[in-house]
């Protein structure tokens, strides 16, 4: 049976534990807190003192519940329309009590009326029809449904039924014909008109669930479930509101308001407004005006987050995207697309928080919407997209304004027949070398203007002068040295046999521009315990030769010929070389280690070659050892959660500060792989490669059957991607704005260069922009990125980017054209270099205040007036609630008991560089129903939602989050199911220690086996594979990852953190 079209059904494992308002709280889907860890938010009591509770008034009839359609959903309208999943149990009416064909009907046309609420219904019984004697519709009063509004009597918790996935082939659950209307918004407890019955609901299949297990509360209506609402109810339970006075006569949005739309009911043709609004002017998107495209989103039920992602891959995914617009929005990070470089720089290379950019500084401070952009200058492109030109200038090198020194791009004007040309960003006229004059044709434009990639494409590169190159002398080619710790726990737990025997074929695999030319790096070998052991392996010796420095306090290369070698000249020495280290420190006693030496000895070895290069440091224990940087365990649980719990994320040292700096002045970039047992204090140990450019990976536990094949997975791929070396970026922006701070993997010796000893093809930089003047709307915003580096061939070269944004006067204008996925992950870099200096509490205070203050001033300033129990969210902002929750309880701002500080200050420094679709799917995973996979289609099974009463005892589920893969088993899956998948029948027979999956000969496994590699291949850390058995030990584990429910360390779930939003903003706008 699958989850998405079983029956409702008591908790599927768990007794119920106590819950709210005598409600039980399920032991699947509930998330249930274990004692001692307090409740993240009080409980939320409604909307306000408007609303009072009481028992029900009048003699409204009960709602009745007839059997749903079964037929196959619809998705919802592409348009901005929130779901109002009242229709599922408001199913269809007596012909006699059918609304009219084209009446809305919002508020009684009689004056005031009390919503009257239903009486309890008794578990398990649902009549068929309305008693006749009251019908549930009249022109003169409006007997209540279940109010959907947040404030109302909410619905239970307990569902194990969602909607169906949504076909990406059909885009709209509207027939053809009138498009989506708006409607006012309603007052709690006023019922809409429902779809005929030949119209099935978009927001449900399957029969409506049973109050089954859930004793009604005296006077308390039931609570149908809200489609797709998982966790907990909200706290304020009870009866429903009563509304105070006659209703507002202002309830439609005004005309001059286009920025959203308020939801009609799927299904039902556009209608005249009701008579109670005769005097309100008509309603966009009704009666002739077009609806917009930009809607918003009263809160009546959860935004689902898979249901954005499958719209957008339906509107934005088969159409390639072209760049040449400026301000315009690109696909989501989780829509496969192709992009044409039409003059602004492609989505993976750079995207923005915000496509409209506030005109002034006030704006943006009214706002609060960060202007930042998230630049990966190297991102590695797919087959069918062209990597950016290489163009030669000559000796002149490229062409750049005279004053703010941008080079030369798309947004230069060229004046005087083509013999000048004036700035974009400054505005500075500057004479045309003859070299590069053109004339102009009758349009203003050079006539090559699209043979020149730098006037027609917003990203390309140049080769650089030797202007550009350090000390006038264009750079050698880089080295590799690998420096591997031999001390006692390296070698028992199998990681030196491993890199040694890796390394021999590795070596012909390092970055070079040409797969057909041999690569230039030069590589050299250390090993290092307590002290140090150089190898010289110079081609024309027989046996390659070991020296030893034991003085680590003075660390000097004591040789300087055959220390870095080409591979192929020194091949069988090196071979030699690698084969003889695993013998020679088989039987070591030594357990300490140094490891500020280490990185010393790398950085004198490429100083003394006059190259820059990479450090490949395999280390795994705390360096106790006495020697510079020396450390001492200061793992210390009691702090967390105080103020001093910053301490632990900043170096206990200054050693590791200072010798970064000196790193980034050559160009030596340090990657780290940690083989811990126990604290290494990562945060420490962590300062030269985040200050570098480098990378660190982690493998806590290091046992060779399990965890080979992940670090030998990440090594080939660290080894091998493209990179560049002695970097510098500069952001340049046009007059108004101005980049302030940046945040990444680097080092800045001044406010304005990003200095990278090493740059990657896997690695960001943020940018955050501030106004320093007022911008126009005819110009828009201008930003240049530059990147000047030497390429793995030695070749120094500068990487342009370019990208224009429009600018807005209007607040409504900013909110139309953001992307909640750039702001959460600049949110996210934001608040994770915050903890050096701030509590985390603080730091998530600070946060959710900023979030509210973004959608109250939305709120206030582009809604339409509506009833304050509503949460209306913009259209492009609507997951910002449910990815900033993620977040606040990510283990760096809210860590478990069980999440060690090493693993905090890890996390802290992996998503100081992640791009846009790295943290999106970090923060919210994907989890894949794979018991609906088509072995037949190339084609994903749709994503179900992160939460525990999505899965089905009867299903398997693979979910991944960038760092790990879990593939979960219910405990009632198919035996075909697993037969085809583990290669036995049985449940229990299935081994969780399992890795990797059986290579079985049959559709299914193939098929999940392209899967898995397809998902791996996507990522740029190899993702280990765990099997997850449900009620198994590691289904702790698993849950961490189910992000939409409550955590066991006290983060809220998402309806409970929608709740506090709501009240936040309330409180803001009061």
């Amino acid at each position: 049976m699958n989850v998405n079209q079983q029956p409702h059904m008591a908790s599927p494992y768990g007794q119920p534990q106590p819950g709210y308002q005598g409600y039980p709280q399920p032991g699947h889907g509930g998330g249930h807190v274990p004692s001692g860890y307090p409740a993240q938010y009080a409980p939320y009591n409604g909307p306000g003192s408007a609303y009072q509770q009481g028992p029900p008034q009048g003699k409204g009839a009960p709602p009745t519940f007839p059997p749903a359609s079964t037929a196959p959903s619809q998705p919802p309208p592409t348009e901005a329309v929130a779901q109002a999943p009242l229709q599922s149990y408001y199913r269809t009416l007596p012909p006699a009590q059918q609304p009219f064909p084209n009446a809305v009907p919002l508020f009684s046309s009689t004056g005031p009326t009390q919503p009257q609420a239903p009486p309890p219904v008794s578990p398990q019984s649902f009549p068929q029809a309305p008693p006749v004697s009251q019908p549930p519709f009249s022109t003169a009063q409006v007997p209540p449904g279940p109010t959907q509004l947040y404030g109302g009597p909410l619905p239970s918790t307990q569902s194990s039924f969602s909607r169906p996935p949504l076909p990406t082939s059909q885009p709209s659950a509207f027939p053809a014909g009138p498009p989506p209307t708006s409607t006012p918004s309603q007052l709690p407890g006023v019922m809409q008109p429902q779809p005929p019955v030949s119209q099935p609901s978009p927001y449900h299949s399957g029969p409506p669930p049973t109050s089954t297990g859930f004793p009604p509360q005296v006077g308390a209506p039931p609570r149908p479930r809200l489609a797709g609402m998982q966790g907990p109810p909200m706290a304020s339970q009870g009866p429903p509101m009563t509304s105070q006075g006659p209703p507002m006569a202002s309830q439609g949005p005004p005309m001059a308001q286009a920025n959203h739309i308020h939801p009609t009911q799927p299904g039902m043709p556009p209608g005249p407004i009701n008579a109670s609004l005769s005097g309100s002017p008509p309603q966009p998107g009704m009666q002739g005006y077009p609806p917009q495209q930009n809607g918003e989103h009263q809160c009546r039920c959860l935004f689902s987050q898979i249901q954005v992602i499958e719209d957008d891959k339906a509107n934005k995914g088969s159409e390639p995207f072209t760049t040449g617009v400026r301000g315009q929005a690109p696909p989501l990070v989780t829509t496969k697309f192709q992009v044409k470089d039409q003059g602004n720089a492609s989505p993976r290379y750079i995207r923005c928080t915000a496509y409209n950019m506030p005109c002034n500084s006030d704006m943006a401070k009214q706002s609060q919407v960060p202007l930042a952009a998230v630049i990966k200058p190297l991102a590695p492109l797919p087959l069918d997209e062209t990597p950016p030109y290489l163009l030669d200038h000559g000796e002149s090198g490229p062409i750049r304004c005279n004053r703010c020194k941008a080079y030369m791009c798309p947004y230069m004007q060229f004046i005087e027949g083509g013999r000048r040309f004036q700035c974009g960003f400054c505005s500075c006229v500057t004479e045309v070398p003859p070299h590069y004059f053109q004339h102009l044709d009758h349009t203003g434009k050079r006539v090559d203007c699209y043979d020149r990639p730098e006037l027609s494409m917003g990203s390309y590169e140049f080769t650089a002068t030797v202007d550009y190159c350090k000390n006038n002398k264009f750079p050698q080619p880089p080295a590799f040295i690998f420096l591997i710790d031999v001390s006692y726990n390296a070698v028992k737990n199998g990681m030196v046999g491993i890199v040694c025997q890796e390394l021999k074929t590795l070596l012909d695999y390092l970055p070079r521009e040409n797969p057909d030319v041999e690569s230039n790096i030069r590589v050299g070998f250390i090993t290092y315990n307590k002290v140090l052991h150089f190898y010289n392996v110079k081609a024309s010796l027989a046996q390659p030769q070991m020296m030893v420095v034991s003085d680590v306090a003075d660390m000097f290369v004591p040789l300087l010929d055959g220390f870095l070698v080409s591979v192929s000249e020194s091949r069988v020495v090196i071979e030699s070389l690698l084969d003889q280290i695993p013998e020679m420190f088989a039987d070591t006693r030594e357990t300490e280690t140094v490891f500020g030496p280490v990185i010393q000895a790398g950085l004198e070895a490429l100083k003394a070659a006059d190259c820059a290069g990479k450090l490949f440091v395999f280390h795994s224990s705390l360096p106790i050892a006495e020697a510079p940087g020396k450390l001492k365990n200061r793992e210390d649980k009691k702090l967390v959660g105080t103020d001093k719990e910053k301490s632990l994320f900043q170096p206990q040292v200054s050693f590791y500060n200072t010798l970064a700096k000196e790193c980034v002045a050559q160009g030596c970039c340090v990657d780290l792989f940690l083989f811990p047992n126990q604290y290494v204090d990562v945060a420490t140990l962590g300062v030269v490669p985040t200050s570098t450019g480098g990378s660190i990976y982690k493998y806590t536990y290091f046992q060779a059957p399990s965890d080979q094949e992940r670090f030998l997975n990440d090594l080939r791929r660290d080894v091998q991607k493209q990179v560049g070396f002695d970097a510098v970026m500069r952001v340049r922006t046009s007059t108004g704005i101005r980049a302030t701070d940046f945040f990444g993997s680097f080092y800045m010796s001044n406010t304005t260069d990003v200095e990278l000893a090493g740059l990657d093809c896997d690695k960001t930089v943020t940018v955050e922009f501030r106004h320093d003047d007022k911008l126009s709307e005819e110009t828009g915003a201008l930003m240049q990125c530059a990147v000047l580096y030497t390429s793995c061939s030695g070749q120094r070269r500068l990487r342009i980017h370019n990208m224009a944004v429009n600018c807005c006067s209007q607040l409504a204008d900013l909110y139309r054209n953001c992307e909640t996925d750039t702001i959460i992950n600049f949110f996210a870099k934001y608040a994770y270099r915050s903890v050096l200096s701030s509590p985390t509490k603080n730091v998530r205070d600070s946060l959710m205040n900023q979030c509210a203050q973004i959608l109250a001033c939305y709120r206030k300033n582009c809604a339409s007036p509506s009833s304050a129990g509503q949460l209306i969210l913009p259209e492009c902002m609507k997951l910002l609630p449910v990815y900033l929750n993620c977040m606040l309880k990510s283990d760096v701002l809210q860590p478990g008991a069980d999440v060690s500080l090493d693993n905090r200050a890890y996390l802290r420094q992996l998503v100081s560089t992640m791009d846009v679709a790295e943290s999106h799917v970090f923060f919210y995973p994907r989890l894949l129903p794979l018991q609906k996979l088509d072995v037949e289609s190339m084609t994903l099974p749709v994503a179900v939602r992160d939460s525990e009463e999505r899965l089905s005892r009867g299903g398997v589920y693979l979910l991944e989050n960038g760092l790990n893969i879990f593939l979960w088993v219910g405990v009632n899956a198919q035996q075909e199911l697993l037969q085809n998948i583990f290669g036995t029948p049985a449940f229990s027979q299935i081994d969780p220690s399992m890795t990797s999956l059986p290579a079985l000969d049959n559709p299914f496994s193939k098929r999940l086996m392209e899967i898995i590699k397809s998902v791996r291949a996507q990522r740029s850390r190899y993702m280990k594979l765990m099997v997850v058995k449900q009620e198994d030990k590691l289904e702790l584990i698993f849950k961490h990852f189910l992000v939409e429910d409550k955590s066991n360390n006290g983060g809220a779930s998402y309806v409970d953190f929608l709740c506090h939003m709501h009240k936040e903003i309330r409180q803001l706008l009061s």
